[in-house]
């Protein structure tokens, strides 16, 4: 494990880092998705930092693995069972990356994807700028911004084959943020919980004004987790997204498109 992963590490924390391997292992083959033979391992060693990061930074709010394999892991990787959800040696953005998900599991599964991790806090950047090091993942790269600014950065602007987002906002929202980023022919996923329903009318109405088609919907199955009800909501980039989007940084949010009202709780 050692070679695989870069660096030696206190035998304690390698049997754990083991028993958390082989249960990857074995809950990865159970979710039916292909992966890289050295994922197991590189995941349950993004883990050990995720444990060791989240007690100085907020990180995630529970890092107990037993919790963490489904609703970090398992979750993120889901989609790869999806028909053309991540074509071959796709490019993918991860907007609001957080601590990493759903892009760097699907970068350490998927060693072909090439994939960016944007989020707009630095502290989150430097811890995921030492996982990428420490796993030694040439397939990822960092960004440093709000999504409303790398929408109108060249750099960014209708540049990926896929724009991923996880738990960040509701659809008209993702919609303004993610498409402006994806090329014509490429698509959006957006990871969701039930809350899809309520957002999907200005959804579609969102991701019109941007340039993107007509919204689908895919259940995401976990086999140790049946009772969840979550999915991927999958748009297309149908043609180029006007100059007006992303509006400023903050507008969005604010005033999402499609005439969307936050409920009330």
């Amino acid at each position: 494990m050692g070679e695989v992963l870069g660096r030696e590490v206190p035998e304690t924390a390698a049997l754990m880092e083991s028993a958390w391997t082989e249960r990857l292992k074995v809950e990865l083959d159970r979710l039916g998705v292909a992966y890289d033979a050295a994922a197991p391992a590189r995941i349950a060693r993004y883990h050990r930092l995720l444990t060791e990061w989240n007690t100085f930074m907020n990180l995630t709010g529970d890092t107990d693995f037993d919790s963490a394999i489904d609703r970090l892991y398992l979750d993120s990787l889901a989609p790869l069972g999806m028909e053309n959800a991540f074509p071959e040696g796709a490019s993918l953005i991860d907007v609001g990356t957080g601590a990493g998900f759903p892009g760097l599991p699907l970068a350490i599964a998927r060693p072909d994807l090439q994939v960016v991790l944007l989020d707009s806090l630095n502290k989150r950047l430097k811890f995921l700028a030492a996982v990428v090091e420490e796993l030694g993942l040439t397939n990822v790269r960092l960004c440093h911004a709000r999504a409303e600014d790398a929408g109108r950065d060249a750099a960014h602007r209708e540049q990926y084959d896929r724009a991923v987002a996880r738990a960040v906002a509701p659809l008209p929202v993702l919609c303004e943020l993610l498409l402006p980023m994806v090329k014509t022919g490429g698509e959006m996923l957006c990871y969701k919980g039930p809350a899809a329903e309520a957002e999907w009318q200005a959804g579609e109405k969102a991701a019109k004004l941007v340039g993107g088609g007509t919204l689908t919907s895919t259940p995401v199955a976990l086999p140790t987790q049946p009772e969840w009800a979550h999915c991927v909501v999958r748009c297309p980039k149908e043609q180029k997204t006007p100059k007006t989007y992303p509006r400023k940084a903050g507008t969005p949010a604010r005033e999402p498109l499609g005439g969307y009202v936050k409920p009330e709780k």
